[in-house]
């Protein structure tokens, strides 16, 4: 009798846990707003079903999960006490990659002429799905949430009979963008370099072909086999979760499901808000506050470009000397190890600048008030960061989306303006292709942006419309919590659903 009612227990106390696991490209771009999903989706559970999330990556990104949930729910000393964290990580091997040497599993720690292999691994359904489909089905969880690269994970999960849900990174604005350039016919342009998104709501966006991703720099290459299956694992998957919210980007979310491009779609970010920035600056980063602590309101121009982007020595010459030129107060992220400032810089720039070579603690700096001006790559969790805390930006985008991303900060919702103006030279996704933004160009933008009055003044009054609405968005009852709440009833109900009816039922 003992054994039956244990057995009764243990039935019941799974059929009140959701069992969700996340699977994160090899990015911390990617897997920094996987983590924070999954801390959401913990965080959503109610008294009656308890969520709980795990993160699956490779034994080389572990510390990057594990450092985000240490600083949500403090570093737990205790096992007992870390057991009762409802984020778990699990692990897979990163498959080994001709070329790609051991140990290599991130797209920021590659070397630059090595992380196209990342790339082509995270790809690739020989390398990639044997060991992704072994962790899912060893986890056996109630719904699988993806990264978009990984499509097969789409059968994997119609095969054991659980939902899948895609997971984007990238805003709204800027995926469709590149879903319309890549598959719908071209807008003529009187300009064979300029590139005019087709069938896009609000004001046109042009974008000159140097400045888009590899796979849409000349559309005659694009492998339309490959881009057609990455579409339609998103169309046949239980549905789409995106990074961002509807205030932010209200008729780019509308398209997804007015062009039928998803079954589904849910609206829950910017997942990365939290309630106190100041939580973020712990140990040898809470110098970086203490300096901000000693400068006037908005007098300090932070500059970061993200974990990825190369920046060669050249420019990181002719950037400093413009910092320092400028005459502003600045806190500059500098991701170069080997990099040396101009003979008597440092001295000259004295307590007016800061340079930070390892980690920073971005949302507590852009939360700090002494923070008045952005110069930011436009990757989208900087933008999301920077909209959550009221921060204008100038932009200097590097890579794949940040060209398209900066139309929508600078065009759409008028939060910012280019670091270097149209026509002053060539920039480009490639990056022995950009031209040099010389130091004068640096001075004259941080000075004019900076001025009381000026161009950084209006985009502040917008970027803090903007600000009060995320920050309601991911409170309780704003758009984004419902649509987190949406998700997780519906990952429930098609639970219900597999159990009375099979797979079929699940992805339908």
């Amino acid at each position: 009798m003992a054994s039956t009612t244990t057995a009764t227990r243990s039935s019941s106390s799974r059929s009140k846990k959701l069992r969700v696991v996340l699977i994160p490209f090899f990015a911390t771009s990617h897997i920094e707003p996987f983590t924070d999903l999954a801390i959401r989706l913990a965080a959503a559970g109610s008294p009656s079903v308890a969520v709980e999330a795990t993160v699956a990556v490779t034994p080389a990104n572990v510390s990057i999960v594990q450092s985000l949930l240490e600083r949500h729910y403090g570093r737990q000393r205790d096992p007992a006490a870390e057991s009762t964290i409802p984020v778990k990580i699990a692990t897979y091997p990163f498959p080994a990659v001709d070329g790609l040497p051991g140990g290599v599993e991130n797209l920021g720690r590659a070397a630059p002429a090595d992380s196209w292999r990342i790339d082509v691994a995270a790809f690739s359904d020989t390398l990639m799905r044997p060991v992704q489909e072994a962790l899912v089905r060893e986890q056996a969880p109630d719904a699988l949430v993806t990264d978009v690269h990984f499509v097969w994970n789409v059968r994997v999960a119609a095969e054991l009979g659980v939902p899948c849900v895609t997971f984007k990174v990238v805003g709204a604005f800027s995926s469709l963008a590149m879903r319309h350039l890549a598959l719908v016919a071209d807008v003529a342009s009187s300009d064979p370099d300029v590139a005019v998104v087709p069938r896009f709501p609000g004001p046109p966006v042009r974008i000159p072909r140097t400045e888009l991703p590899e796979f849409l720099r000349k559309k005659q290459e694009v492998d339309y086999s490959m881009t057609n299956t990455f579409y339609a694992a998103q169309a046949a998957c239980f549905g789409l979760a995106v990074n961002t919210s509807s205030d932010l980007e209200q008729e780019y979310c509308e398209l997804h499901m007015r062009e039928g491009y998803v079954k589904r779609a849910y609206f829950i970010g910017p997942v990365s808000l939290r309630p106190s920035p100041s939580l973020d600056a712990v140990g040898d980063s809470q110098h970086c506050i203490d300096w901000l602590d000693s400068k006037p309101a908005r007098s300090v121009v932070y500059l970061c470009f993200g974990s990825f982007a190369p920046v060669s020595d050249a420019q990181l010459q002719e950037l400093a000397l413009g910092l320092e030129a400028s005459g502003e107060s600045f806190l500059w992220v500098v991701r170069s190890q080997e990099w040396t400032p101009p003979e008597g810089w440092e001295e000259r720039v004295g307590d007016r600048g800061m340079v930070v070579t390892a980690w920073a603690p971005q949302t507590a700096i852009l939360g700090h008030p002494a923070v008045g001006a952005f110069v930011t790559h436009c990757g989208w969790n900087s933008v999301l960061e920077t909209v959550a805390a009221g921060v204008p930006v100038l932009t200097w985008p590097m890579v794949f989306e940040q060209f398209i991303t900066e139309r929508l900060v600078t065009d759409i919702l008028g939060i910012g303006q280019r670091l270097w103006p149209h026509g002053a030279g060539i920039r480009s996704t490639r990056h022995i292709e950009n031209e040099i933004v010389p130091a004068q160009a640096v001075a004259r933008a941080l000075m004019a942006f900076m001025c009381p009055g000026g161009p950084g003044d209006a985009a502040r009054n917008r970027v803090m419309r903007l600000a009060a609405k995320a920050h309601a968005a991911m409170a309780e009852g704003g758009s984004s919590h419902r649509d987190l709440r949406r998700l997780v009833d519906d990952l429930l109900e098609a639970r219900g659903a597999a159990v009375a009816g099979g797979p079929k039922s699940v992805q339908g």
